[in-house]
């Protein structure tokens, strides 16, 4: 198709490498939509005959129809899907088929097809991290007082409950989906009729073609237009993010799932076997959200690798920005939906987190805490008189309510038997109510403020 310039074809590795055929033609939807959009546009505009366009619009339809129902072929020596989409419609309709590339480049018309797939993705990334965030809701609202031990640095801290605790990934959830809705809204301008670099003389409605394409508007800059992959990088940086945190949710899950802390239970549905040793149940897909996370994040370096030291405009290393995109995605998806699943189905084991919670001193800040308010003690004096009553009970091998009211008053006077009152599980996470906090009111509060964000509300 560009083979006017040359008196010779490609060397075999240059046409192997040149191609992009065996990923881009995942953009063959995009690609016949965004054709149809500028066939009509060049109709509208009497650039292209009413006959030609008609021609043109219905052989695209013909070729589609063919693409879903066979798949796209791959011919290297066609090298993209726009070559091949262009050279099957010339067969099915003859020369008019060449009046389709008028007034445009394959440098806008990749462009333009590579944002309506990320923008269609964005779309389903955020379908399925809302589904996600319904399921971490429905969980919380099951176990908004269930208690279990809140941890810094692994080490068992203060008592929280399951359902504040779930909670938390529901706020880094919205907050993924947040930067996916930033991501659409900067894509979604039209680079179609933008051409090789500078524009085109043709008198064409690039006004038209962005809103039939569902763009708000066309982009400003032609040079820009055909350059840019922000949109790109945009989206892998807010898979990256996503992805970390669905990391950490898994990761959560395989030290949950161990035995020696016994939290959870992952359902058949979402675990695996050893091949030799039959008692096992290994947490292969929390295991594998973990391990996509690095391909994810790998996928975003790739291409910020890429795009920077590119002068302006088009560069053929941009050939190279569509694999790491679709390979994210792909990843992406698949860990939503096993995070999903694995949400949905785990069988939370809630008398060993309400253990947990009661062996680590989990109350201690409580202590320190009953003894500012009640005994008006600054808290630093009073963080060391607890501190105290930690090792008392450490070397007695006891909980912290289990001292004798003689052992604490030996450690300070100002206590009294009113303080057993502040040293359970259960008074501790009832006391947490300020706002965001992990009492169960408090959780309930936010639970219920999700549910209606959701639209799941009642």
């Amino acid at each position: 198709m560009w083979g006017g310039r040359f008196a010779e074809g490609p060397a075999a590795v240059m046409r192997e490498i040149n191609a992009s055929i065996p990923f881009d033609k995942r953009l063959w939807r995009q690609d016949i939509a965004g054709s149809k959009a500028h066939v009509a546009m060049l109709g509208a505009q009497g650039i292209v005959s009413v006959e030609d366009q008609k021609a043109i619009s219905d052989g695209l339809d013909r070729v589609a129809a063919e693409y879903a129902a066979n798949g796209v072929p791959e011919d290297l020596a066609l090298e993209d899907i726009h070559m091949a989409t262009e050279s099957r419609l010339a067969e099915l309709i003859g020369p008019v088929a060449g009046r389709l590339h008028t007034a445009r480049s394959r440098n806008d018309q990749v462009a333009t097809d590579f944002r309506l797939w990320v923008r269609d993705a964005i779309d389903a990334v955020d379908a399925g991290l809302k589904a996600l965030q319904v399921a971490l809701v429905a969980r919380a609202g099951e176990h908004a007082a269930s208690v279990m031990p809140g941890f810094t640095h692994l080490q068992v801290a203060q008592p929280v409950t399951l359902g504040h605790h779930l909670m938390a990934y529901y706020e880094m959830i919205a907050r993924d989906r947040s930067r996916f809705a930033d991501a659409r809204v900067r894509l979604n301008q039209c680079p179609l009729g933008a051409a090789a670099l500078a524009g085109t003389g043709f008198p064409t409605d690039r006004f038209a073609t962005a809103a039939a394409l569902g763009f708000d508007r066309p982009t400003a800059n032609s040079l820009d237009s055909v350059s840019d992959r922000d949109f790109a990088l945009d989206y892998l940086m807010a898979a990256t993010q996503c992805a970390l945190h669905l990391s950490r949710l898994a990761e959560e899950f395989i030290i949950w799932a161990s035995q020696p802390y016994g939290f959870i239970a992952l359902s058949d549905a979402w675990s695996t076997g050893s091949s030799i040793m039959p008692q096992k149940r290994n947490p292969d897909a929390a295991e594998l959200v973990r391990g996509h996370s690095g391909r994810i994040a790998g996928c975003m370096t790739a291409l910020v690798m890429t795009m920077k030291g590119l002068p302006l405009a088009y560069s053929k290393d941009m050939q190279d920005d569509k694999p790491p995109v679709f390979e994210a995605h792909d990843l992406l998806a698949l860990s939503i939906a096993a995070m999903t699943g694995m949400v949905e189905s785990v069988t939370f084991r809630t008398e060993r987190l309400r253990a947990a919670a009661e062996a680590g001193y989990s109350t201690a800040t409580d202590l320190a805490d009953w003894l500012v308010r009640v005994a008006g003690i600054p808290f630093r004096e009073a963080h060391h008189i607890t501190g105290s009553a930690v090792k008392l009970a450490e070397q007695k091998g006891v909980a912290l309510d289990q001292l004798a009211i003689a052992e604490l008053t030996a450690i300070d006077p100002r206590i009294d038997d009113r303080v057993y009152a502040a040293l359970s599980v259960d008074a501790s996470v009832q006391s947490r109510k300020s706002h965001g906090g992990t009492a169960p009111d408090q959780v309930r509060a936010r639970i219920a403020e999700a549910l209606t964000a959701l639209g799941e509300g009642r």
